[in-house]
């Protein structure tokens, strides 16, 4: 049966980034990289409100002028997840999505696949997406695997081309595709635990659930993210939106 649910939509925009400098400012069609990100996910229905969280100032003010909500969040965190955690503990609600401030074509149809396991299951406290991987991308440390359990549990995340095809028989692959949605109690027990082990040695903070014993549903989706986290990567999203305005 399904369930209804309050759900916030929260934009992690931390303004220092090392491949793209300052990447969520970068301006793409006239308005910053993060202001098309708010865009895109204020049309999924299932999100009945979206907000940047920024540690920026600047940021802050940008999103101002676009009318996008904007609340300033310590400048210390590590990660993205966080920076919901902070939001979270001043707004309540059942789910909590975190849109990655570098994906401005993000979709209703992903948002929904990602709130669907806690609409099916209450037990459900962490979603994520994965999509077939792509054969150029198998090799690509930049592009995070994800390997599932029948019943779409995820079993691990690696920068590695997991499962690893011993006999050459052929394996299906798939890319995890870097949206998620929370409980708040999955924050809250994020935020409390330290950098587990394998999520130090892969650099995969997502780790850190699955090595305290906290599942992430995993639900496969088949449309493409574009992250923008390169010069070429921020020409190919405004070639796209041109494309769509034409």
């Amino acid at each position: 049966m399904s369930r209804r649910l309050s759900t916030l939509g929260v934009i992690p925009a931390r303004l220092a980034s090392t491949r793209l400098p300052r990447k969520v400012l970068r301006e793409i069609a006239g308005k910053p990289l993060v202001v098309h990100v708010w865009e895109a996910a204020r049309r999924a229905p299932d999100l009945a409100e979206v907000l940047v969280a920024t540690d920026s100032d600047e940021v802050l003010q940008a999103c101002a002028r676009h009318g996008v909500p904007a609340v300033l969040t310590s400048a210390d965190h590590p990660s993205g997840t966080d920076r919901v955690w902070e939001i979270a503990r001043s707004r309540a609600a059942d789910v909590y999505v975190n849109v990655q401030g570098d994906e401005p074509f993000v979709t209703p149809g992903q948002i929904a696949r990602l709130i669907a396991p806690f609409r099916e299951r209450a037990e459900t406290q962490v979603a994520t997406l994965k999509i077939r991987l792509r054969p150029e991308e198998v090799d690509n440390p930049a592009v995070n695997k994800v390997v599932c359990a029948a019943d779409g549990r995820a079993l691990y995340f690696s920068k590695y081309p997991v499962p690893y095809d011993r006999e050459g028989r052929g394996v299906l692959r798939y890319k995890h595709v870097g949206l998620y949605a929370y409980t708040r109690a999955a924050l809250e027990t994020f935020h409390r635990l330290s950098p587990s082990p394998l999520e130090l040695a892969e650099n995969l903070e997502q780790l850190r659930f699955l090595e305290h014993g906290i599942p992430i549903s995993v639900v496969e989706t088949d449309e493409p993210t574009i992250g923008v986290d390169t010069e070429a990567d921020l020409r190919a999203a405004e070639a796209r939106l041109a494309s769509r305005r034409s």
